[in-house]
């Protein structure tokens, strides 16, 4: 039985694009086993809720399992550490007690939009040469038809989806890219309903992104599409990302799996949610940069595959705790 007698926080800034916050979440127990979790890019009220609730909400308490903490203060940083913990302590791989079943993913790479064919050809060759067999394109309004025609007369066989990240009102622009064989069109807008206007008039899947489980729901009333983008982080804990999982695979959805980028642990998470069944989807799980992770052995896909680490407990990669205290902004203890 779990029972957590010190926890660490810390802010993290990294060294890598724009210098993205994370704040990990470590629980140590009675026996010193100990649990990690991530937040990337956080509420600007996280940190104090952290430093106000959480000693309260957890230590000392007697658990037997996650579940039993719901709505515990810190979200989804919080909520993956006492899975890590716990995983950890039952010796069982983390992708294993969610219900996952894969050895290994196929992974898609992200190519950002930075206006020109040229590179965006040779960034993708980059990572073909890499082995990655699935692209996904970031477009936006005005940026959209002439990469696809460009990364598809450069791969005729490659697959590609494309990311709209919610910048569409219309939907002509991105019905007219359904000629180039999509794999799939993620969040091409917020409005649930011109999202199923789009699926309507398209082959490739329309996956959505939701950050709730009522949400979901909504989305899978009104048909807003065929396949789920599953963002861990969005739901705040890893028993409501299982069902939203459940859900989908319910409705006869896809899907596929992403999160944001932080140091390691957040990725490590998704790699476990991808591992569930149904997550046949190519999964964005590799990112951050290598040299950026205080994780080992860190995530990341190697021949466009994401190993799913299954030969040890937990999250199942060994954190760097110099490197966390190197890279904090500022840290907090509480017994």
């Amino acid at each position: 039985m779990p029972r957590v007698r010190e926890i660490e926080v810390f802010r993290l800034v990294l060294p890598y694009g724009r210098r993205p916050e994370s704040i990990l979440v470590k629980l140590t127990d009675y026996g010193g086993m100990a649990g990690w979790g991530e937040v990337v890019q956080p509420a600007l009220d996280t940190w104090e809720d952290l430093e106000e609730s959480l000693g309260e909400a957890l230590i000392g308490v007697d658990w037997e399992h996650p579940n039993e903490l719901g709505g515990i203060p810190g979200g989804s940083a919080a909520d993956m550490a006492c899975w890590d913990l716990w995983t950890r302590l039952i010796g069982v791989p983390l992708a294993h007690a969610l219900g996952g079943s894969r050895t290994s993913l196929a992974a898609t790479v992200r190519v950002s939009a930075d206006g020109s064919l040229e590179g965006t050809v040779s960034r993708v060759n980059r990572y073909v040469g890499g082995g990655y067999g699935h692209v996904t394109l970031n477009v936006h309004p005005g940026w959209d038809v002439e990469p696809v025609r460009a990364v598809r007369a450069a791969y005729p066989a490659l697959a590609i989806a494309v990311d709209g990240c919610g910048a569409y009102t219309e939907i002509a622009q991105l019905e007219a890219l359904d000629s180039y064989g999509l794999a799939g069109i993620e969040r091409p807008c917020t409005d649930l309903l011109t999202s199923a206007e789009l699926q309507d008039r398209v082959t490739a899947p329309v996956a959505v992104e939701v950050a709730s489980l009522q949400e979901l729901d909504r989305a899978i009333t009104v048909h807003a599409g065929r396949a789920l983008l599953l963002r861990p982080s969005l739901f705040g804990s890893l028993a409501a990302v299982r069902r939203a999982h459940d859900y989908a695979v319910a409705a006869g959805w896809d899907i596929t799996c992403a999160d944001g980028r932080g140091a390691g642990l957040a990725r490590a998470a998704t790699v476990a949610v991808a591992s569930l069944p149904g997550c046949t989807l190519p999964s964005d799980v590799t990112e951050p940069p290598r040299s950026a992770q205080i994780v080992t052995p860190p995530v990341g896909a190697s021949g466009g595959v994401v190993a799913v680490p299954l030969t040890q407990p937990g999250l199942g990669h060994t954190i760097d705790e110099d490197q966390v205290r190197r890279l904090a902004k500022e840290s907090f203890r509480t017994h």
